[in-house]
């Protein structure tokens, strides 16, 4: 039985809608094995799909199919501790989990590059799939089914706190409220904020980051499905934050950190907003994750190649 480990990620970044993404350092793990039928469990306490329906043996079904290879059943165990339905990743890292394992089950028939391209074509956009993969930071295009998607390294003169409220935002709803069209002074203004976001944080330019992520696009149509947006922003800027921002479609808002505030920002932010009346939010201090997916033997804690 192998181990697969996904990071969490984050995408948009404010600015760069449907293009960016970033792995963080918090993590998915998934054990697999082949087997002749299906069973599929949970490690901890989150229901999952124990069916044909589970994401991750839907995307390793199908990069078997693709391989030409019959499937006849595989042992699945899920450990989930990145948030559901929360703008962190979830399902792509599901559908990255099952690609990933069962392409080193079958010897690495697929390259990087084609694992990209049928995770974004499954998950229907390459800003989550892509740094899950690839680690670090992404940028992405997609052009007729075909992914182009550059990593980036991250300064590590940054942290990310992490927001998460205890209700859900399902992307569906989340993409429901965004206009058909958009202003060409609306698109400029994102087009260069969302080219100054990848620099900054490549660069660690930490006074660009507010202006980074700065967004027309999707963030101001998002804040009203999220309560105590507003006030959680604000007092994430009062307490030191570099740039706060939606998380993928959301409810997560994630503030960008230098790491010596880490500590006072951690201890103060969830005390403060209590105090103004915005409760039912966990806060987690991340770093990012420069890997991404990695498969492991059971008994080991050294990677494999994939």
């Amino acid at each position: 039985m192998i181990r697969i480990q996904v990071p969490a990620t984050s995408a948009n970044l404010g600015s760069g809608f449907d293009a960016l993404g970033l792995a963080l350092s918090l993590y998915n793990q998934v054990w697999m094995e082949e087997s002749d039928r299906l069973d599929i469990s949970s490690a901890d306490h989150v229901a999952v799909p124990t069916d044909a329906s589970n994401l991750i043996y839907v995307a390793a079904k199908q990069l078997y199919e693709m391989c030409g290879k019959p499937l006849s059943g595989l042992k699945i165990i899920q450990e989930n501790n990145i948030p559901m339905a929360s703008g962190m990743g979830s399902s792509s890292a599901c559908i990255v989990a099952g690609m990933v394992g069962a392409n080193h089950l079958l010897g690495s028939p697929l390259s990087p590059q084609e694992l990209i391209e049928m995770a974004a074509n499954l998950e229907g956009h390459p800003d989550n799939t892509s740094p899950a993969l690839s680690g670090g930071l992404t940028v992405s295009a997609m052009d007729e089914g075909k992914v182009y998607s550059v990593r980036l390294p991250v300064a590590d003169t940054l942290r990310f706190a992490v927001f998460v409220p205890s209700f859900e935002l399902k992307t569906e709803e989340a993409r429901s409220v965004l206009p058909h069209q958009y202003s060409r002074t609306d698109v400029v203004y994102n087009l260069s904020r969302s080219a100054l976001m990848a620099a900054a944080l490549s660069q660690g330019d930490l006074k660009s980051l507010r202006v980074a992520v700065q967004d027309r696009i999707h963030q101001p149509y998002r804040a009203k499905l999220i309560p105590g947006f507003d006030v959680l922003s604000a007092t994430s800027y009062e307490l030191g934050s570099l740039g706060t921002y939606i998380s993928g479609a959301g409810p997560t808002i994630v503030a960008i950190i230098a790491p010596q505030d880490a500590k006072a920002f951690e201890e103060q932010a969830l005390l403060l907003l209590k105090n103004r009346g915005v409760t039912g939010w966990g806060l987690k201090i991340l770093g990012t994750d420069p890997y991404g997916a990695r498969v492991f033997p059971e008994s080991s804690e050294h990677s494999l190649n994939l």
